[in-house]
């Protein structure tokens, strides 16, 4: 779990749509920065990256409303593995 960071989060956001401010955003699926596609490749990455599965139960805008809302989950389902 060491390896995951607020930094290794958003190096992975930016892999998927780098135009976007991610320390500063709190609504990116919200006011549309995130689509469902990218939502998904997030996802896969998270995987990828981390080894940590995302349920659907967690696939809900609060947790991806921001790199800090990713981050917290991602960290969360690290500890219940």
């Amino acid at each position: 779990m060491d390896d995951i960071t607020l930094e290794a989060i958003i190096d992975l956001l930016k892999d998927v749509e780098e135009d976007v401010d991610y320390e500063n955003c709190t609504a990116l699926v919200d006011e549309r920065f995130l689509d469902s596609f990218d939502i998904l490749a997030i996802i896969n990455a998270i995987d990828d990256e981390f080894d940590i599965a995302v349920p659907a139960k967690e696939v809900v805008p609060a947790n991806f409303n921001s790199a800090q809302g990713i981050y917290e989950m991602v960290l969360r389902l690290a500890e219940e593995e």
